[in-house]
């Protein structure tokens, strides 16, 4: 009798939140070991699925960098990073093309049709909502790096999100953009999704991650904060309690925040319902970055 109370009151709780994110859009960020472990997988995007039947319109984005250089290694490919990103040329444009749409992409869409929600791959491959220009940056003697076939966003097709997410449909994009010359471009999924989330004013952007949100000390799992504003997160940038990893996932969020998102949320998938929970409950499991 306890147990069937406590669920009742988890319902009853929900049930603002519920009403609440009616109508909204929410982009989630799939990455870490939620792509890599298919049991994970299933039961996140169970949670997806939930979302979408109370009335949320879900969008995701998906990375895959555990898997490409898997298939780089099976190609005899050994990645080059520069700044921390991966040196891409024709030939590994290829195989981060194929992974991300054959291997990981498409799987997931399969996924959510077979759970009775239909969903729709967009990538470079079919119709295509992401569009970027070839990224330069700059090494500390000023001088320009070279990242090969490598991409900063630069728009998104936000009416081509919205009719779908309106007719019932889950957008579910790979990080292979579109350049105005029509060619490729390979790019960050983190920041891609703060871009989605900033074209379309997503309600909310929850990057889904191997981490329990932002630590005040990297190596204390209970160093974990709350809530945080995004001035004190360039304060934390300033400090280097922010970096390496997380950075990505960070700047996706101020990007996200700046172009009218209400909220971001940096959370670990790996916990069961993590989406679910920090959506849909008082407190929530991860960090919630506020403008």
């Amino acid at each position: 009798m306890e147990r069937a109370i406590e669920k009742a009151n988890a319902l009853i709780e929900a049930m603002e939140y519920i009403r609440g994110f009616k109508g909204k859009t929410v982009v989630v960020k799939l990455g870490g070991s939620i792509l890599d472990n298919i049991d994970l997988q299933k039961k996140l995007l169970t949670d997806v699925v939930f979302m979408s039947i109370v009335g949320i319109r879900p969008i995701l984005v998906h990375g895959g960098g555990k898997a490409i250089t898997a298939a780089m290694n099976e190609a005899g490919l050994e990645p080059v990073w520069v700044q921390g990103r991966r040196y891409t040329d024709e030939r590994t444009l290829a195989i981060v093309e194929h992974t991300l749409v054959n291997k990981v992409n498409q799987p997931i869409c399969r996924i959510l049709n077979d759970m009775g929600i239909k969903a729709m791959g967009l990538h470079s491959l079919s119709s295509c909502a992401v569009f970027a220009e070839p990224l330069r940056l700059e090494g500390q003697d000023g001088r320009k790096l070279d990242l090969g076939l490598v991409g900063k966003t630069t728009e998104v097709n936000a009416d081509l999100l919205t009719t779908l997410c309106t007719n019932g449909v889950i957008p579910v994009i790979a990080p292979v953009a579109r350049s105005k010359t029509g060619g490729k471009l390979n790019i960050n999924a983190d920041s891609v999704a703060g871009h989605v989330a900033a074209a379309v004013k997503a309600e909310k952007l929850v990057v889904l991650s191997d981490t329990h949100g932002i630590r005040m000390e990297m190596d204390d799992p209970d160093s974990w904060i709350s809530s945080v504003s995004e001035a004190e997160i360039e304060e934390m940038i300033k400090n280097g309690i922010i970096s390496s990893g997380m950075m990505p996932k960070v700047e996706a969020c101020i990007t996200a925040l700046n172009g009218g998102t209400g909220k971001a949320h940096i959370i670990d998938g790996r916990i069961p319902h993590s989406l679910l929970l920090e959506i849909y409950t008082d407190k929530g499991i991860g960090t919630q970055i506020i403008k």
